[in-house]
């Protein structure tokens, strides 16, 4: 049984995702600020985290920067009264994998809690598969149509990082300190030349690509049958 940790001072909404959860199968665990689930995090096993923004002591850009800092990639569905670009640049920035905005939709919650389990599950078991597109880690090939193509490692670890988040922003200096490391000297622009190579092997394939977004980084995409 999933374990999910509920960071959200509002009791009742607190309880309402608690309920919904547990009828879907999942075992919640509660806290009431970013302070808690920390707390809660060090004597319980947890695999994914719901968190509120707003949010007494510890909000949760806080708890969800301290974790990533801390090397935990629990993935983390943010829930949030704010919709504002900015506010949802500053969650995705912070690491979160996931934002929905209240009032919520409770089965949608539940669908998305699902997805980013899934998705977890896969880059766990270092493979990756997004359409009929198919990432092993192992082997550094992403296969598509039954073809394998092996790529540099770098190029690898960089295409294996977007896809394994589609739609998550990440700016160049996070994919350079987590594929090149904190401590290299390569200069940020690098990713733009993977990018450009990665695009180019994969201009025609069918279930993603690779997006700019402007004055942030990059994200992949999946891409809709016509």
């Amino acid at each position: 049984m999933f374990r999910i940790l509920i960071a959200e001072d509002d009791a009742a909404l607190s309880q309402l995702f608690s309920r919904v959860l547990v009828r879907s199968g999942y075992l919640p665990f509660t806290a009431a600020d970013g302070q808690e689930a920390l707390d809660i995090l060090e004597r319980e096993y947890i695999d994914l985290i719901i968190s509120d923004i707003m949010m007494p002591r510890m909000d949760g850009y806080t708890l969800v920067r301290q974790l990533r800092e801390a090397g935990n990639t629990l993935p983390v569905l943010m829930i949030t009264a704010k919709d504002g670009f900015s506010d949802m640049q500053q969650g995705f920035l912070s690491g979160t994998d996931d934002y929905m905005v209240k009032p919520v939709n409770v089965n949608e919650m539940v669908l998305r809690v699902g997805a980013l389990l899934r998705r977890a599950q896969m880059i766990n078991e270092r493979r990756q598969t997004i359409g009929s597109t198919v990432l092993e880690y192992d082997s550094m090939t992403v296969y598509q149509g039954g073809v394998g193509t092996v790529l540099p490692q770098k190029e690898f670890q960089l295409l294996y990082k977007l896809v394994s988040y589609p739609g998550r922003i990440f700016t160049r200096q996070q994919l350079m300190d987590d594929i090149w490391g904190v401590e290299s000297e390569t200069e940020a622009r690098t990713v733009d030349v993977h990018i450009n190579r990665l695009r180019d092997r994969f201009r025609d394939n069918p279930d993603f690509e690779l997006v700019t977004v402007r004055g942030l980084g990059y994200k992949a995409v999946k891409r809709h049958a016509e």
